[in-house]
């Protein structure tokens, strides 16, 4: 071993020892997750998880997970662990997920709680700290939420994340660190960032329109005008309505009970409607005013959007039309590195093996419904020959018999 490599792991070994892992899921003895997980009883009718790797994997064990089992069903599901609070350090949420079952709409997310909750009682009413995580509906919903907290409100993300659709498993990440600032990943992979103040609407603007500043009086900012050299056109005018010279007075008309009869009044083809000069475009058009900006009185910072107290609760609060999504290696840290080398060594040890063997099943299924299609095929073609012979011995007797006859 060279001196680069003792270096290596023993940074890697210092990094360990330093972070603080507050909670850590990965399912690997088998019935006892039981004991650390429970089911909310707010509705009698939930969903009920599983521990299964799944239809196809990358180990039959490490990738066991907790997996939605019934169709168009709610699920609430939770673990405590000791509460903390992360202010002053970052605070890392990641997980894994798998929607085998080509998810075609549901919920993938997490959320996280204060000690406060009543994990039997827990619903979609409950108050969360973080919700995070995939969310599919249909093709118009494939998104990531990031819904923070703040001052007893959730807040979603401005910004748009795309999730992953393709079935396999995933691993994503939230950041929040003490400077404000955030990272989204996926697959170890930075996918969003940005300030916390900038991508949610927790704080007023810090600045705002000057509400005595006034547009002068020659700012033109109108793009387009009407083009004073265009010409109505001298058969324009035509009235919306005509007389439909087609109709004829019904035979019991009475003029003394009903009136004097008039043909009814129809659609006129020939008109065009009210006539517009077109547009041009505006040669004194100095584009939208900018209006002064003033410090807005109303903004005031709060430098501990980030943090939160008695963090303690991990929960899936979710619906699924669709079952069959698996969530595991769950990790909450105060280590950035830390949870990557996490990932790093779960999904992303075992994400290859699983979509090699996705394909060796795909491709063997792919083999049975040829040889079904093959044996259908044989079986209908052995029907045919066997009709077609006994067509033929049908038309020999015929023959034999108008022989005889003749």
């Amino acid at each position: 071993m060279g001196p680069l490599t003792r270096a290596l792991l023993f940074w890697a070994a210092l990094s360990a020892a330093r972070a603080v892992v507050y909670f850590r899921e990965q399912f690997m003895d088998g019935v006892k997750w039981q004991d650390r997980w429970m089911n909310s009883q707010y509705k009698s009718d939930y969903g009920k998880f599983r521990l299964t790797a799944g239809k196809f994997y990358g180990d039959a064990v490490r990738d066991k997970g907790l997996q939605t089992s019934e169709n168009s069903k709610f699920y609430a599901i939770s673990s405590r662990f000791k509460p903390f609070s992360n202010k002053g350090r970052s605070l890392v949420i990641q997980y894994t997920v798998k929607h085998e079952q080509k998810i075609d709409c549901g919920g993938g997310y997490i959320k996280i709680f204060s000690s406060n909750l009543d994990q039997k009682n827990m619903s979609g009413n409950s108050q969360y700290y973080i919700m995070f995580g995939p969310d599919i509906c249909g093709s118009e919903t494939k998104k990531v939420h990031v819904i923070l907290n703040y001052k007893s409100k959730p807040h979603p993300m401005k910004k748009r994340i795309r999730c992953k659709v393709d079935g396999f498993t995933h691993l994503y990440t939230l950041i929040l660190r003490p400077d404000q600032t955030y990272e989204v990943k996926i697959d170890n992979e930075i996918i969003e960032s940005g300030n916390l103040e900038d991508d949610w609407n927790f704080l007023p603007p810090r600045k705002i329109n000057d509400p005595t500043a006034k547009k002068p009086k020659d700012w033109d900012d109108v793009p387009q005008i009407d083009d004073p050299n265009d010409v109505k056109p001298e058969d324009w005018d035509e009235p919306e309505y005509i007389l439909d010279t087609s109709a004829e007075k019904p035979g019991d008309w009475d003029n003394a009970t009903n009136g004097e009869w008039q043909p009814p009044m129809i659609k006129n083809p020939l008109y065009r409607g009210e006539w517009k000069p077109r547009k041009i475009d505006n040669p004194n058009y100095k584009g939208v005013w900018p209006c002064p900006q003033i410090e807005n009185p109303d903004y005031s910072p709060d430098f501990n959007i980030y943090s939160y107290e008695n963090i303690s609760i991990i929960g899936l609060d979710l619906w699924q039309v669709r079952a069959g999504t698996i969530f595991d290696n769950f990790l909450i840290t105060d280590d950035e590195q830390y949870a990557e080398d996490f990932g790093d060594d779960t999904w992303g040890e075992t994400k290859d093996p699983e979509e090699k063997m996705n394909i060796k099943q795909t491709e063997e299924e792919k083999k049975r419904e040829r040889a079904k299609e093959e044996k259908r095929f044989r079986a209908r073609f052995n029907r045919k020959v066997e009709k077609q012979k006994e067509s033929g011995k049908a038309k020999l007797n015929r023959i034999t018999v108008k022989k005889e006859e003749l």
